[in-house]
């Protein structure tokens, strides 16, 4: 059995072995183990990879947005931190979870754990 692509399977939310299974249990914490092919989430850890590309891609957005707006438009501040706010989460919202899944399918496509010294 092949594994199906980590990156298209953990955008998904889809089990990186068998590509069936739901990865999250609720909105970012995944499940013991998949439904499908039984296997054990407990060894996946994303830590803050998600949350680091989150803030990378959406400040980019923000910021370039606003600079736009700016000078475009010249609107009162609190149009900008309405938009500003408003994206910001929004598109954090958005881009977490699919995030996650893809650090997680990636952790197992690449055989990734944690780094030990040899004696």
């Amino acid at each position: 059995m092949q594994n199906p692509p980590p990156i298209p399977t953990g955008l998904r939310g889809r089990c990186p072995r068998c590509g069936e299974g739901h990865l999250f249990q609720g909105f970012l914490a995944l499940r013991p183990s998949c439904a499908a092919c039984g296997l054990d989430y407990s060894s996946f850890d994303s830590a803050d990879g998600p949350a680091f590309f989150v803030m990378s891609i959406v400040g980019t957005i923000v910021v370039g947005l606003a600079l736009w707006l700016e000078i475009a438009y010249e609107p009162p501040i609190w149009v900008h931190a309405l938009v500003a706010i408003t994206l910001s989460v929004g598109l954090s919202l958005l881009m977490v979870r699919p995030l996650k899944g893809m650090m997680v399918a990636l952790q197992y496509a690449n055989k990734a754990e944690q780094g030990r010294f040899q004696k």
